[in-house]
């Protein structure tokens, strides 16, 4: 009597649930950022976040080119990456600010409970993206804010600002970049993603005793990136073709 009843799995499905994989990987780096971050092993957790998000940037590509709906149609990879950008884009961030207390008692508390519920509501919006692929609203990546908040050392004041603005902005009609999918202007938003990167990891490399220059451009590439999805929806001939 058979008491399983095996099967050969296809190369195809292996291949594609792969992929699911891959993207899982990102919670176990999210866990590893916990850690340090509950030491207030800062540089160690924005690491892992950086890897997370180079996981995240690839596993997309990846599952379109191996047909991952198509060959796996009952896993959603839309749901699995989700749960792994909140934690990643979100979570984590906004615990990093609290531990660091940045923002001071209780506001740093405050603060980190602004960007988890607010983010939280934004992934349920389904018309988060336009025609164009800009995200509207801000697209809450809260890793790169805390990211550059942590880079210039921010006073109290500034981060409260920045949160708080960015709260009201994920539910307000705004445009904001995605600089891969969006044509407008995308060699010049690809080259100021690369400089913000590479400047980031040259603060993680110096642990945060980064050189002024290196602070400035490090922030205006971030302010760049901020707000260029916004001016080009207010100029709609910048950039278009």
């Amino acid at each position: 009597m058979k008491v399983f009843n095996y099967k050969r799995v296809p190369y195809a499905e292996i291949r594609a649930f792969s992929v699911h994989i891959l993207t899982a990987s990102g919670s176990f780096l999210a866990f590893l950022g916990v850690v340090a971050a509950s030491e207030h092993r800062f540089v160690d957790m924005f690491w892992w976040l950086g890897l997370a998000l180079l996981v995240d940037g690839i596993d997309g590509p990846i599952a379109r080119k191996v047909r991952v709906k198509e060959v796996l149609p009952n896993w959603s990879g839309d749901t699995l990456d989700n749960i792994i950008d909140y934690v990643t884009y979100v979570l984590l961030p906004a615990f990093a600010l609290y531990q660091s207390g940045m923002i001071g008692e209780p506001w740093s508390f405050v603060a980190a409970g602004m960007i988890v519920v607010s983010s939280a509501i934004y992934y349920a919006d389904m018309g988060m993206k336009t025609d164009e692929y800009f995200f509207s609203g801000f697209p809450v990546v809260w890793n790169m804010v805390i990211f550059t908040l942590f880079v210039m050392d921010a006073s109290a004041t500034t981060a409260m600002i920045v949160v708080t603005v960015s709260v009201f902005l994920t539910f307000l009609p705004i445009n904001f970049l995605h600089p891969v999918r969006v044509k407008r202007l995308r060699p010049l938003n690809l080259f100021v993603v690369f400089i913000w990167c590479a400047l980031g990891g040259y603060a993680l490399l110096m642990h945060f005793q980064t050189p002024t220059w290196a602070v400035v451009g490090f922030v205006a590439s971030g302010i760049y990136l901020y707000c260029i999805g916004g001016i080009l929806q207010f100029f709609p001939s910048l950039g278009a073709k």
